[in-house]
């Protein structure tokens, strides 16, 4: 039986990974072994590694980097005890494979950790760029970690193959948050407002804003342009979602948490929607608003528009329903009006994706379970023909 380790750090990881964790578990030649870590284990963060076990799995182990603040020096220091900690559990539990998905600094201790104990590394989204964040560079070395990759499109794998990994390692199978919308039963909009308990409107604005961490510019001043902007718009009910763990994160609460307690009837800031009532408030927003990934990969294929704000996601493919724009309330206020306008809507409903259709978590569990392991164990840097 092979033993397939699989390390998530966050609700927005384990959202992607959960189907791919399904098949695993599902496949008699499979062994499914699940690490967590990172906001997972902070109630700050809605505990969501309680979201991991209500969908059935069992964690094989839970590892607290006990992080306290958001300065780069607390994450640089929980960065630090997640490589220990997850080094610690994956010499007990003796994996094959440990897969690993993106970019985040839980994700790119773990890969410190398996590449140290000579345990093969699955990587899956590599090859992508968000120029504005840490997670850049990190999900780079993650791939110089990685034995076997899994990307989400050719010029990704494309990205990969310039850092020397060999062609036959590097798989594109699409981006995994397409699966999901296939694959989980979505509620109407009226199952939606019930689990919410907050009522949607005509417009609804889905807001997930995260710090860009490499811009040298204050989060919370990013932020309140955000919430200017929002506040042009008064007759939208406004959902917003609680940012992740970056440096900077703290900044963004406090704001978010202060304009939605001030408007309680129409605006409301949950710490985690988990990805069924993410995905199906998405559907139901006229617009996704922020910074989030998931504004450029799963709402163009569920039809919503797009206001991307600042650098953070500079270098990611965008559908034509993407609007860019700079972080300054009249910029953001101008980008909403556009996607709110009925014609941008209408186009934006039969934009095509960049990043392919589902089905990412089965090709993904097939390589898994059929590739031969012994030949992983080495990492031989290919170089690229001489140009002319």
């Amino acid at each position: 039986m092979r033993r397939v380790c699989v390390v998530t750090g966050s609700r927005a990881d384990y959202g992607l990974l959960r189907w791919l964790m399904q098949d695993v578990a599902d496949d008699p030649g499979l062994v499914l072994q699940v690490v967590a870590t990172g906001s997972h284990l902070s109630p700050a963060f809605g505990l969501t590694r309680r979201e991991i076990e209500a969908d059935g799995f069992v964690l094989n182990a839970a590892v607290d980097l006990a992080q306290e603040g958001d300065s780069r020096l607390a994450v640089a220091q929980a960065t630090g005890r997640a490589v220990v900690g997850i080094a610690e559990a994956l010499e007990r539990l003796a994996p094959d494979l440990v897969v690993l998905l993106g970019d985040r600094f839980e994700i790119f201790a773990a890969a410190q950790a398996a590449y140290l104990l000579q345990v093969p590394i699955a990587h899956l989204h590599g090859g992508e760029l968000t120029e504005g964040a840490l997670d850049d560079a990190l999900r780079h070395a993650i791939t110089k970690l990685a034995a076997l990759h899994f990307v989400a499109a050719d010029a990704f794998r494309d990205r990969v193959l310039q850092l020397g990994e060999p062609p036959e390692r590097v798989h594109v199978v699409g981006a995994l948050g397409l699966d999901a919308i296939e694959r989980l039963d979505l509620p109407e909009q009226a199952a939606l407002e019930a689990e919410l308990g907050f009522a949607l409107g005509a417009p609804t604005l889905l807001v997930t804003y995260h710090p860009e961490t490499l811009a040298a510019r204050d989060p919370g001043a990013d932020a309140e342009a955000l919430l200017a902007a929002l506040d042009r718009f008064p007759e939208a009910r406004v959902v917003l979602t609680r940012p992740n763990a970056d440096p900077g994160h703290q900044a963004i609460a406090e704001r978010l948490e202060a304009w939605a307690a001030a408007r309680p009837e129409r605006a409301r800031l949950y710490d985690s929607l988990g990805q069924r009532r993410y995905l199906a408030t998405l559907r139901a927003a006229a617009v996704a608003v922020g910074n989030s990934s998931s504004a450029l990969i799963e709402a163009p294929a569920l039809g919503t528009p797009t206001v991307n704000i600042g650098g953070r996601q500079d270098g990611r493919p965008r559908a034509a329903s993407v609007i860019d724009c700079a972080p300054s309330a009249e910029a953001i206020q101008d980008a909403i009006a556009q996607a709110l306008d009925p014609a941008f809507r209408a186009a934006a409903s039969a934009a095509d994706s960049p990043y392919g259709g589902p089905g990412a978590a089965a090709r993904i569990k097939a390589v898994l379970a059929s590739v031969a392991l012994e030949p992983l164990r080495a990492k031989r840097f290919r170089d690229l023909p001489a140009a002319g």
